[in-house]
């Protein structure tokens, strides 16, 4: 390979809560410290442990050289970096007009969803779900109803459309927040999948929030379709997220992005945002973007998803071979996944926390899944040289699924 995806990186002390929060309790779920003897393998935030790529640092240094950062304006470069990225990836007739800048995807949901709702009404979601919509929307005032999702006879994690349906007519429910790809699950929903769901969604006269920023992790074989691209009604109604950072490990810089293809859609929350000016771009993270969506990006990005692809695979046959009771549907995007310990649990008398305070004590710093929803599951980040996920599977092995 061309990149670097097998140097082990020291995050100590630089500002990395995948490892400075291990063992504090900040967020409330944290990983316990390891014991003495076991150094803390990261696998549970939603970053990454690689370098991101050279032309990322290369573009920000560039910019930096340069001693004055007053105010500024978004460039064309800017605009024309994310359209041509997204015209790659399922878009067609992108003008920079449907693009807007936004302070994180939480800031996005937080400004569509005070905007098109009120206090107190009811937000369709997907469970499992990512733990932070849910927060979203409680913490507005609103509250979170959940469509199950399901694995068929094959694994693969499916939509329940007649359950959607009917939520949405019990509960009177007209905003849907949407994952696409989904977290944590890692399923990349296919087109008839796609135009089921808006269909429901169009039959319930429901607004669709569509988180997209899993986006550009697809694995071969897969393709992530842009939800807003699905028909006529979709470019009406659905709000799309973005950002580099899932990809290119920048969510320390902040820097994500809407699509809105409709006037009043884009102009409602748009004005939200603007009322409250926390949506103000830094000029760094601006030029970090630009350095992600070019052609070193793409070239990167190909490789980074050869070796994410092989960590799930690695992870999903490991587990299926050695952890009796144990399942993993193996992702098709994303570098999540999602173990269900239901049989372990049944079969061996354990329960949940003992799984997971076992993996804590080796170093092995997972992430309880019961804040997605999933009543007897963990949720492991694999996006880490192949070395340090293959360690801290040896150390499952030999002090967790040891009976």
């Amino acid at each position: 390979m061309q990149y670097d995806f097998t140097t082990v990186i020291d995050r100590r002390g630089k500002d990395a809560l995948a490892v400075e929060s291990i063992g504090s309790g900040g967020w409330g779920a944290n990983p316990a410290a390891p014991k003495e003897g076991f150094d803390p393998i990261p696998m549970w935030v939603a970053d990454m442990n690689f370098a991101t790529c050279p032309a990322i640092p290369k573009a920000i240094i560039e910019r930096a050289q340069h001693p004055l950062y007053g105010y500024f304006t978004p460039s064309d470069e800017y605009y024309n970096s994310i359209i041509a990225w997204r015209s790659a990836r399922g878009y067609t007739d992108l003008d920079r007009k449907y693009i807007g800048y936004e302070n994180g995807v939480h800031g996005f949901v937080t400004s569509a969803v005070q905007t098109l709702s009120a206090p107190g009404d009811r937000i369709l979601l997907h469970s499992p779900v990512y733990v932070g919509f849910a927060a979203d929307v409680e913490g507005l005032g609103r509250t979170s109803v959940y469509s199950p999702l399901k694995r068929d006879e094959a694994g693969v994690w499916r939509m329940d459309f007649e359950d959607m349906d009917r939520k949405l007519k019990e509960n009177h429910i007209h905003l849907a927040i949407f994952c696409s790809p989904h977290n944590p699950t890692g399923r990349v929903w296919e087109r008839w999948e796609l135009e089921r769901a808006m269909e429901v969604f169009e039959a319930n006269h429901c607004f669709v929030i569509s988180d997209e920023i899993w986006a550009d992790l697809v694995f071969g074989g897969h393709t992530h379709i842009p939800t807003i691209m699905v028909n006529d009604w979709t470019r009406a109604h659905v709000a799309a997220a973005y950002a580099p950072s899932k990809t290119f490990n920048l969510a320390g810089l902040v820097g994500s992005y809407h699509i809105i293809y409709s006037d009043y859609l884009r102009d409602r929350i748009t004005a939200h945002g603007a009322a409250t000016h926390y949506n103000e771009m830094n000029v760094l993270s601006m030029h970090a973007l630009i350095g992600a969506y070019s052609r070193e990006g793409e070239a990167w990005t190909r490789e980074l998803l050869q070796v994410l692809e092989g960590n799930c695979r690695f992870a999903c046959e490991h587990i299926d071979q050695c952890w009796q009771g144990v399942e993993a549907a193996m992702p098709q995007g994303t570098y999540m996944i999602f173990l269900d310990c239901t049989g372990y649990c049944a079969r061996t008398g354990k329960t949940l926390d003992d799984i997971l305070h076992a993996g804590w004590d080796v170093g092995v710093a997972w992430q309880d899944g019961r804040m997605f929803e999933g009543p007897c599951h963990i949720r492991v980040n694999l996006a880490s040289p192949l070395s340090r996920v293959q360690e801290a599977f040896a150390r499952l092995d030999r002090y967790v699924f040891c009976e």
